[in-house]
């Protein structure tokens, strides 16, 4: 008798196959699930290899419109970053993900969600903190966190052994000494040769972009149309792109094609651990970019101020720490539309060996950008003698604090 259904987050890969086969040796009837979220994969080998190796049933869920309106879109709308490098790929696709599982493993009676994901990264904590709030009913097996798993499997060695022993297939081609995760927004590669920081990545590590010293010698210019913060058109030459997948995937070729939006960060994983990361994003860098420039051009002043302060740090910390099932992400995106009412807009942009450049912006129902105001020769609007109040009011406080520092003996010069 079984012991219960589980809906396992499955890859085809080795360890996936080996969590597969060993939950079904354990007495567990076992659907396997595929998130496609726009990584390069042969799904139908995977979906063969799952029922071959024993699953009950094989499910693969399209959902990159889901990621690219739900949530990358939302992003870009508020310039997410995770300490000031990382764009959060990975972490954008994990919410989606997460709950397209769910709704597999209620489709088919499940009683349990597993993922192979190891004890020492994020991932565990995004996706089981996501179950958690999506329905708490379901349990989790967390091979990797499981005493009994870890001591029988402790190394690549074993788990070839157990693939041997129960007749999974392995690719014959080597594994590539790093981890990576793929989908529509980056590429992320970790662990093996890049545990050692000062390690240069190889040339083949990079899949999403190519080598800027190998792109073209003449810029590709284009623009990014906005739409109340949103990307509703990008234009290159004679490619226009209007549907939000494939828009975002124009942005990732013109990327790809000038080697934009390569990083490689030490950064301060949720559990603790500092962990070294390389990460291959092309769309979102330019689209990022282009969002920032407009900005200057449309939003005001001090709402700017507030959301860079608050809502880009918060939410930004709230995907990457697996939060964005939580009250507080709600909160925080209300205010992400709210500030995005006025920027529409186009940002003119050209991409040339490893960067991005604004060429120009413009806005017809947003700007708040005055050329008479702001011209040198023009006294319209804005006179000049007015400033000499503001400098005076503004130097009060500072006048008393200078005079202060000179009544103690301390004068503001040598400070």
């Amino acid at each position: 008798m079984s012991k219960g259904r589980v809906c396992l987050a499955y890859s085809g890969g080795l360890d996936t196959s080996t969590i597969l086969k060993w939950l079904l040796n354990e007495g567990y009837t076992v659907v396997c699930y595929l998130a496609n979220v726009g990584q390069e994969e042969d799904f139908a080998a995977v979906e063969e290899k799952a029922l071959k190796l024993g699953a009950e049933a094989f499910v693969c869920e399209d959902l990159q419109r889901e990621l690219v309106e739900e949530v990358v879109f939302k992003a870009i709308m508020c310039n997410a970053i995770f300490e000031d490098r990382y764009l959060l790929g990975t972490a954008l696709a994990r919410p989606v993900i997460a709950r397209s599982q769910v709704r597999v493993a209620e489709r088919y009676n499940c009683q349990y969600l597993s993922h192979g994901c190891t004890g020492k990264g994020n991932d565990q904590v995004r996706f089981e903190l996501a179950f958690m709030a999506l329905n708490p009913s379901l349990k989790v097996i967390a091979p990797w966190r499981l005493p009994e798993f870890i001591e029988r499997f402790q190394g690549r060695n074993d788990l070839l052994k157990f693939a041997a022993e129960n007749n999974i297939p392995v690719s014959s081609t080597p594994k590539a000494p790093w981890s990576m995760d793929d989908n529509i927004v980056h590429c992320s590669y970790e662990a093996g040769v890049l545990e050692d920081p000062d390690k240069t990545p190889p040339k083949e590590l990079w899949t999403r972009t190519i080598d800027p010293v190998d792109a073209p010698s003449e810029p590709q210019e284009f623009s990014v149309h906005f739409k109340k913060g949103v990307p509703v058109k990008v234009v290159t030459g004679n490619t226009v792109a209007t549907d939000s997948v494939e828009l975002f995937k124009l942005l990732n070729k013109i990327g790809h094609d000038h080697g934009v939006g390569r990083v490689d960060i030490v950064e301060n994983r949720f559990i603790g651990l500092k962990s070294r990361g390389c990460y291959d994003t092309p769309g979102l860098t330019l689209a990022r970019l282009a969002h920032l420039d407009l900005e200057g051009l449309v939003m005001d002043s001090r709402v700017r101020e507030l959301r860079d302060q608050f809502v880009t740090l918060t939410w930004s910390r709230q995907l990457y720490q697996g939060m964005y099932f939580s009250p507080e992400r709600e909160f925080v995106e209300n205010s992400i539309v709210f500030s995005q009412r006025s920027v529409s807009g186009v940002v003119r942009m050209a991409a040339y060996r490893g960067n991005a450049y604004v060429l120009g912006r413009s806005s017809d129902s947003s700007n708040l950008y005055s050329e008479q105001d702001a011209s040198m020769d023009s006294l319209e609007g804005f006179s000049p003698m007015d400033t000499s109040g503001f400098i005076a009011i503004q130097a009060i406080r500072l006048k008393k604090f200078g005079l202060q520092k000179i009544k103690d003996g301390e004068p503001l010069s040598k400070s």
